[in-house]
């Protein structure tokens, strides 16, 4: 397991079904992107392969992807899948993150 990023099983299970299903690679990107309503925003994407500088965590044969700008603001998380009452999401368990919001796709650090 990568130190730096980490991806859980659930979410490897949600990334393999989505890309069977879209008949893609099973690679996650995960990338920040600045905005929401804490300043950053986390944005998830299927990505067709790893770039060449991006740090790469695998869980099960899934590939999450992360480019090193958007790893300095992640360094230390964990993607995971949970599904509750709010819907079933991605979710990022950043260690970095001073605050959040309610919607839980937005942080600041």
């Amino acid at each position: 397991m990568n130190a730096e990023i980490s991806l859980t099983e659930s979410a490897a299970r949600r990334v393999a079904a989505i890309a069977a299903r879209k008949e893609k690679p099973p690679i996650l990107r995960l990338s920040v992107d600045g905005g929401g309503c804490a300043g950053f925003t986390y944005k998830f994407d299927l990505a067709e392969a790893a770039e060449s500088d991006d740090v790469i965590a695998e869980t099960d044969g899934v590939k999450l992807v992360v480019d090193p700008i958007s790893l300095d603001l992640v360094r230390g998380s964990a993607v995971d899948f949970v599904e509750d009452l709010g819907g079933a999401s991605f979710r990022v368990t950043n260690p970095n993150a001073q605050s959040g919001c309610g919607c839980g796709s937005s942080f600041s650090i």
